[in-house]
């Protein structure tokens, strides 16, 4: 049995290609700087041990190849050892190529917005097919209760994500995948700690288009400037456009209430007019979603899931952890937690819930986390994308790197800022009353703001 250890190990990604490893009837280690639950139980669960730190005795004895994570840098001891004493080594992304896509029908879904979702939905289609697809998703859907799995059919559906891959390949992950279906959900600037400008994300993505072959299908959201630049750089595939109603293309979502849990799909053109291919009704809220539902029922049915049992399979489908889920309910008062760190995530997932709840008051809470928020590059158009909300309370650390003030100054008396986590608890716990909604928006853990604020509400 082959023995890879896995620097890194305790990321969405990285965890998941340790599960895949496992089930391949691989033998796995691995070491992290933050080995903590629920991915470090989740692994211990599956028989892969788990080291805290990245001390080069975790290398002990040495492994057959070392899969290196894209938060390792050089200058980390441990990958000074790797390098120093010649080990075999390789990125998650290529090691994921080499041993468990080769040969699979590989459907990606890339996009700055609406991955998670859009893979969760195309697993379970696919799923409730019969298929057995495998999947590599940088969340948890419901429907399967975890992000990766080997899978035993043909397909297999990965997150294709922009980030770099390794210290030691810049690419981006998703130009290993090959995939024969993609879906190219949408493209905005994000990740500035890596990219100079929306152009080198363009860039990327042209490469990604020119691995799917001319056989495949590639499935685009249309009116994206961006992504029209991407395929006009060059595309040799057939390609699919989709959207909503007002959408310029020939399948398009229309919600039919108004937080778009009930919809149709329309097939149509300017010449013959439109068909209604179909009706739907399902627990997730929000257009952005529908649009991720289509991009999913056009790949499964390029993979050969009639569009009439994708339909059926939404109704089926339970949603994915981290996106607008409830984490309970306290004397009337509803705590959410959602994954937006993005302005356009944040205004969709706010919409979404406002098309849910009509009237009542929200309470947006941001924790500003990802690189990109960090750096200040959304400050501009932070207050526009909270705009939806009632009261928006926001996390200011004092290692921010930017002065939040214009933006809670831009919201005009509904905008708060405290620089501790228990700080916006007491104001939160102090300022809700039944019937509100407070939506808690961060990529991490956000300091255990969930649970402590549902904690405070409890009677005495």
């Amino acid at each position: 049995m082959t023995h890879i250890h896995i620097l890194g190990i305790c990321g969405t990604f990285m965890g998941g290609v340790a599960l895949l490893a496992r089930a391949a009837g691989y033998r796995v280690t691995g070491s992290d700087r933050h080995v903590y639950p629920p991915m470090s139980t989740l692994l211990q669960s599956q028989g892969i041990a788990v080291a805290e730190g990245h001390d080069p005795a975790h290398l002990d004895p040495a492994p057959d190849q070392v899969v290196i994570g894209n938060v390792m840098r050089r200058g980390d001891a441990v990958v000074e050892a790797v390098l120093d004493r010649g080990l075999p080594y390789t990125s998650g992304p290529q090691w994921l190529a080499e041993h468990v896509l080769r040969d699979r029908w590989v459907l990606a879904v890339a996009g700055t917005h609406g991955k998670t979702t859009t893979a969760s939905l195309l697993a379970w289609i696919l799923e409730d097919a019969g298929l057995d697809p495998g999947f590599l998703i940088g969340g948890v859907p419901e429907n399967f209760g975890l992000s990766a799995r080997l899978g035993s059919g043909p397909f297999f559906v990965v997150e294709a994500d922009e980030y770099d891959t390794a210290f030691f390949d810049k690419r981006s992950k998703f130009v290993h995948y090959r995939p024969r279906t993609l879906v190219l959900n949408n493209l905005e600037f994000d990740h500035a700690d890596i990219f100079p400008d929306l152009e080198a994300i363009e860039r990327q993505f042209h490469h990604l288009v020119r691995t799917v072959p001319g056989s495949g299908r590639i499935l685009c959201r249309a009116g994206d400037a961006a992504l029209e630049r991407v395929l006009a750089r060059g595309c040799w595939t057939p390609v699919e456009r989709f959207g909503l109603a007002s959408d310029p293309a020939p399948w398009r979502g229309e919600a039919l209430t108004a937080d778009a849990g009930r919809f149709r799909i329309l097939e149509g053109d300017a010449l013959e007019g439109d068909r209604e291919i179909g009706r739907g009704e399902w627990l997730l809220p929000g257009e952005h979603n529908l649009c991720n539902a289509l991009a999913a029922l056009l790949a499964a049915r390029h993979a050969g899931v009639p569009l009439s049992a994708g339909f059926a399979a939404l109704e089926r489908f339970r949603g994915v952890k981290r996106r607008l889920q409830l984490r309970g309910e306290v004397a009337g008062v509803r705590v959410y937690d959602d994954f937006a760190h993005h302005p356009t995530a944040i205004a969709a997932t706010l919409g979404a819930l406002r098309g849910r709840v009509g009237e009542g008051r929200i309470l947006a809470v941001l924790e500003p986390r990802s690189n990109t928020m960090r750096m200040g590059v959304h400050r501009d158009t932070l207050a526009g994308a909270l705009s939806a909300a009632d009261e928006v309370w926001l996390y200011a650390p004092d290692d921010l790197g930017w002065d939040m003030t214009p933006v809670v100054r831009t919201l005009q008396g509904r905008g708060h800022a405290r620089d501790r986590v228990e700080d916006l608890v007491q104001a939160l716990a102090a300022r809700v009353r039944p019937g509100d909604h407070v939506l808690v928006m961060s990529n991490g853990g956000f300091g255990g703001l969930h649970e402590r604020l549902l904690a405070a509400l409890e009677p005495a």
